[in-house]
């Protein structure tokens, strides 16, 4: 008993700085010394396990070598779990993506399903992980877990989630059927000539860019309207600079020529283009004059535009506002947008470590604001409501040439 008693002492004085390996090593050579029965008084003095003293002895009894600086082995300890179930992580990704919320200029992002509710759906599937693995997961996958907070987002709509949903499940397919889907919106407006930009970049000390107090448009700068389409399954980019307003024929015309410049060449045997719209601007569902342009471009490139529209006040979830506007935003951060050849530049400039493209044109035809679409106009559209919320799920079919 003395001597279980004197180890246990010993082993209280040197726990704060043994390691998960010293403890071993240091359990083992005591169960050495005191020979037959060493273990078992080793493990009553310190608590240790049976397993953790034996180890210890075949370490001491090994020759191979261990790095001092390691603890374990290379390859010991439990595996990861995206090691042992390989497509776990992605699988989480996907389940997480379609509900995703957040600022998209922000690097982080979070989802507004419980751990134990994503645990479960995992489940199904065939995934076996508890709440506690899926928060860790999440943490690594750039999620965060955040506070609601006010924000002026219009009316809900009680089939917002099976919205979501749905325009998931048809670019999903789409996709996965090889065809083009799209995400189109327009960037905020920016003025041209000497004015802050906001965002910081690296500069000698005391020597900052200096702008115009005051962000008034000039006559010889002007106003540009970036619109932009982004390929969801391909990660590139095209972007519309226009000089005039930001009206649904230049939304409908960064479409085309987009795909004549990139899209028709990726997917030359694609019959069907999938586009997902906001719910509001130039480019929404209300908008008669976007349908009619939709219909010149259908029949122009004898395309079916399925189109689907995000529900109302949640513009900051399209694709295309955190995977290609926000990462053009931080390319061009504190530089001021001198000239038109200047921003085409940065646009053009902006990558990320994930492999974004991207490729911009100015557009210098004129869009007039304020055009009316007669009500014989409207009805000439082929077009086709979906069974589902047809106002926000369409196709626009080519019409027959006469």
């Amino acid at each position: 008993m003395a001597d279980v008693e004197t180890l246990g002492a010993k082993f209280e004085l040197l726990r704060g700085a043994l390691n998960e390996r010293s403890r071993r090593l240091w359990a083992a050579t005591e169960a050495a010394a005191i020979g037959r029965g060493g273990i078992a008084a080793v493990r009553r003095a310190t608590g240790l396990s049976y397993e953790a003293v034996a180890r210890g002895l075949r370490d001491l009894a090994s020759t191979d070598d261990l790095d001092p600086a390691r603890v374990r082995r290379r390859g010991a300890g439990r595996k990861r779990a995206t090691d042992l179930d390989p497509t776990l992580a992605a699988d989480l990704d996907r389940l997480v993506e379609p509900f995703s919320r957040g600022d998209p200029e922000s690097t982080l992002r979070w989802t507004s399903k419980s751990l134990r509710r994503v645990a479960a759906e995992l489940g199904k599937t065939g995934h076996r992980v508890s709440h506690t693995l899926v928060a860790e997961l999440l943490r690594e996958q750039g999620y965060r877990l955040q506070s609601n907070r006010k924000t002026k987002e219009g009316g809900d709509h009680p089939d917002r989630d099976a919205q979501f949903r749905h325009i998931n499940d048809r670019v999903s397919a789409q996709i996965a059927a090889g065809g083009p889907a799209i995400s189109v919106d327009a960037k905020q407006k920016e003025l041209i000539g000497d004015f802050k930009n906001a965002g910081r970049e690296w500069r000698p000390k005391g020597d900052p860019l200096h702008g115009k107090v005051h962000d008034f448009m000039t006559p010889e700068g002007g106003r540009v309207s970036p619109s932009g389409v982004y390929d969801i399954a391909r990660n590139v980019g095209w972007v519309g600079v226009g000089i005039t307003s930001d009206t649904a024929a230049f939304a409908v015309a960064t479409i085309a020529r987009w795909w004549r410049r990139m899209g028709r060449s990726m997917y030359a045997r694609a019959r069907t283009l999938v586009v997902t719209a906001d719910g509001g601007g130039s480019n929404g569902p209300r908008i008669r004059l976007w349908k009619t342009e939709l219909q010149k471009f259908s029949d122009n490139s004898g395309l079916t535009i399925e189109v689907h529209h995000l529900p109302p006040g949640t513009s900051k979830w399209n694709k295309i506002e955190h995977r290609l506007f926000s990462f053009i935003t931080k390319n061009w951060r504190g530089q001021p947008l001198l000239t038109h050849a200047a921003i085409v530049s940065l646009i053009a400039s902006t990558t990320t470590t994930t492999g974004l493209k991207v490729r911009c044109e100015i557009d210098r035809r004129r869009y007039g604001a304020g055009r009316e679409v007669r009500d014989a106009e409207l009805a000439a559209v082929n077009l086709d409501r979906d069974a589902f919320q047809g106002d926000g799920n369409y196709a626009i079919h080519p019409r027959r040439r006469s």
